[in-house]
Formats: structure tokens, sequence, C-alpha cells
């Protein structure tokens, strides 16, 4: 005798599909509420990762479960996300360190003395002031030519044979006739005979720091002399009192 089932309804295959199709919807669900916890923000931090995995677990299909691989990658991409999200908080806070410091030196700079690599300065006539120049390779002489702020020159400081190395000169303030100039800006260019060619020399020349921009975008510190502009703290010799 057979015993025939009359009651209609579903298959165990529908039975199945729809279990499927619902856990799969009630998934995407959870992804969704998961990446909108962002809280309005662009990038996608650790914690709303692990809540994206958290979220894939607890409604992943019991008939297809997740790939223990696929699992195991998704763990190595949170531990390389939180791996990046302290090296990157790590750097802002020696950025703000290095911001820091930087203040510190600019303050102490302020009003001090340094020499420069430039090829102008600012002479106060009524004292002495001391230069120096670069001498690339040993030299039977050097000159030091000052002119004034429209061109004309006012003094000629001979230097006679240098070898290779820093050459200092100081000038009095006078022009050829021994008389003071004007206080001002003077321009100073150092020549000397190499290879039997006359060539330019680079000269160092004191200036009082007014002040100091720092960048904000990691750039150079630069120093603003007094009557001569901005200068970059690398083409600094010395800082004196």
């Amino acid at each position: 005798m057979s015993v025939t089932d009359s009651t209609s309804g579903p298959s165990l295959n529908d039975i199945l599909a729809n279990s499927k199709t619902t856990v799969t919807k009630t998934s995407n669900d959870g992804l969704a509420a998961a990446a909108g916890s962002k809280t309005g923000k662009n990038e996608l931090g650790k914690d709303a990762f692990l809540q994206l995995l958290v979220t894939q677990l607890k409604n992943q299909n019991p008939l297809d479960p997740q790939d223990n691989s696929e699992f195991v990658a998704q763990l190595a991409q949170f531990s390389s996300l939180e791996g990046i999200t302290t090296l990157n908080s790590s750097v802002n806070n020696i950025s703000s360190s290095f911001k820091s410091s930087q203040a510190l030196q600019a303050s102490s700079l302020v009003g001090r003395s340094v020499v420069v690599q430039t090829g102008s300065a600012y002479v106060d006539s009524t004292k002495s002031m001391t230069g120096s120049v670069v001498i690339p390779a040993s030299v039977a002489g050097t000159t030091v030519t000052i002119s004034d702020k429209d061109g004309k020159a006012v003094k000629t400081i001979e230097l006679g044979s240098q070898g290779q190395g820093n050459a200092s000169f100081v000038w009095d303030g006078t022009n050829t006739a021994g008389e003071k100039v004007d206080p001002g800006t003077y321009t100073f260019k150092a020549s000397a005979q190499i290879d039997g060619k006359a060539t330019d020399l680079i000269t160092y020349l004191p200036a009082t720091v007014n002040s100091v921009t720092l960048s904000q975008t990691g750039g150079e510190m630069m120093l603003n002399l007094a009557n001569m502009g901005s200068i970059a703290l690398s083409k600094v010799q010395t800082i004196g009192l």
C-alpha cells in the first residue's frame, strides 16, 4: 500500500532556495548598515571594517559558510589596516613634535647675528664688518669689490694669494679715498684667477635675523633678515650672538 501526500506546499528545494535568498538579503542589509555607520566619513576606518567582518560572519549562509582562506585573508586585511592607522598616528605625532621643535629653534634665532651665503649685505659703516670668501683651489690673487646700491664700486680689497678653504676679509666702511660711506646695502663680488680665467667666488656676509617664517607644508625654515629679505636656513654658515 502506498501513501500519497496530497498536501500542497513548498518542496525541500524551494525551502533551501528561500532560505539562501533570505540569508543573503539579511547579510546584505547588515553589511549596508555597518558601512553606513561611518558617521558620514569617506574613509573606512578599522572599527567600521571590524563591524563589517562581524556582520558578515553573523549573517553568513549556514548551508554555504564562508571559506576559511577568505576569512584568513580578511583578518590579514584588518591587521594591515590597523597597522597603517597606528603608523599614521605615529607620523602625525612626530610631525607635531618637529613643528614644535622648529618653533622653539625659530624663537631663539630672532635678533641673532648670522653669517649667510649671499652677495649683498646691509652695512653699518660706523663700524667694521667681517666677511669671508670660499676659495675652491689655491690661487695667486683674490679680490673683493664692494659696490653701492647704484652699482658703483666704492672699494676693492686685495686678499693676495690664498690656499683652498675660506679666506676672511674686513671692511672698515670707507671708500677708496678713505672716507666713510653712508650706511646701506652694498654688493660684494669676489673673484680670482683659476686656470687662467677670472672666476666669481661665493661670499659669506653677516646679517641680523628680524623674524622667522615656518613652512606649513614641511618645507625649509626661512630667515627674514634686516634689510636683506628672506634666506633659507640651509644657507647659514654661522650663528652668532
